[in-house]
């Protein structure tokens, strides 16, 4: 089953609709198919994957990625798996290739997660205006 027809809860940061930067990722409106998971423990792993995910650093500046609005879409599947598209602040991080093992370790210690995969995107490219109020006032320009 395709990713889009297997998804029982979407989260997705909409770039191109000019996101608000206090809400990097947002449910997407589109329906979905009805999951297996029942509504609380649905909720429950969205806000625990957020928790996650918001322990995630970008060692050169000092927000959490998910703050720095870093993420993308959050895909949690019926089997409990979850599929995450995040971007980097620039192509040429330093930490590029170790960014996707930190969300996967991260987001993969959440009670009842069975996989994580993680995408790196690069379309649409991140900007500080995806940044939350929170990341803003942490690196100083708020």
């Amino acid at each position: 089953m395709a990713m889009e027809e297997a998804k029982t809860a979407t989260e997705t940061a909409d770039a191109a609709a000019g996101t608000p930067a206090d809400a990097p990722v947002q449910l997407d409106a589109a329906p979905a198919p009805a999951s297996s998971i029942p509504a609380d423990e649905l909720a429950r792993l969205t806000d625990d994957i957020v928790s996650a995910l918001k322990t995630v650093y970008d060692p050169e500046i000092p927000a959490d990625i998910y703050e720095l609005g870093l993420i993308y879409k959050i895909d949690i599947e019926d089997d409990r798996s979850v599929k995450i598209q995040m971007t980097l602040t620039a192509p040429g991080c330093p930490v590029a290739g170790e960014m996707p093992g930190w969300v996967q370790n991260a987001v993969g210690a959440v009670e009842g997660v069975s996989d994580v995969e993680v995408d790196m995107v690069f379309d649409p490219p991140w900007t500080p205006d995806r940044m939350s109020e929170e990341a803003q006032v942490a690196v100083g320009w708020y």
